[in-house]
C-alpha cells in the first residue's frame, strides 16, 4: 500500500492556512494579546496537515475524515483552555476572543485543509472583522459602563 503525496497542492494548502493563520494572529499580536500571531499559524498548519494525512487514507476501508476533523476541534479547545484567565480579585475573565479566534484558526486549517479556498478566504475575513469591529465596539462599551454615562 503506497501513500501518494501531491506536493504542489500540499504546498498550496499549507501556504493558504499560513496566511490565513497571518492574518487571524496579526490582529491578536498588535493587541497583545498571549496568543498571537506564530499561535495562530502554527494551528492552521497543523490542522491541515492532519486534514492532509487523513486524506491519504480516505479510500481505505473504516476510514472516517470527520473522526479527524472531531479530534482537531477537541484538542484546539484544550489550547484554548490555556489562554483564558480568570482575576482572583474579581469576576474578570480574559482571552476568550483569543481562545476563539484559536479556534478559528483551526477552523481555517481545516478548508485549507480540504483545498476549500473560496469560504477560507471569507472565513478569514469574516474573523478578521468581527475581531477588529467588535473589539472597537466592546471598547467603546466597557469605556460608557465605567464612566456611567
Amino acid at each position: 500500500m503506497e501513500l501518494e503525496i501531491d506536493i504542489i497542492e500540499s504546498l498550496l494548502r499549507g501556504g493558504s492556512a499560513i496566511v490565513s493563520g497571518i492574518c487571524m494572529g496579526l490582529e491578536r499580536q498588535i493587541k497583545g494579546k498571549a496568543a498571537g500571531l506564530k499561535t495562530n499559524i502554527l494551528v492552521a498548519l497543523g490542522a491541515t496537515t492532519f486534514i492532509i494525512i487523513s486524506n491519504l487514507y480516505a479510500q481505505h476501508e473504516n476510514t472516517d475524515l470527520t473522526r479527524v476533523l472531531g479530534q482537531i476541534i477537541v484538542g484546539v479547545g484544550f489550547l484554548g483552555a490555556g489562554v483564558i484567565l480568570k482575576q482572583k480579585s474579581s469576576e474578570k475573565i480574559w482571552g476568550l476572543a483569543t481562545a476563539a479566534t484559536i479556534w478559528c484558526s483551526a477552523a481555517a486549517g481545516c478548508l485549507a485543509g480540504l483545498g476549500i479556498y473560496d469560504t477560507l478566504l471569507a472565513f478569514t475575513l469574516m474573523v478578521v472583522f468581527v475581531n477588529l469591529l467588535f473589539g472597537y465596539f466592546g471598547k467603546k462599551v466597557n469605556d460608557i459602563s465605567k464612566n456611567g454615562d
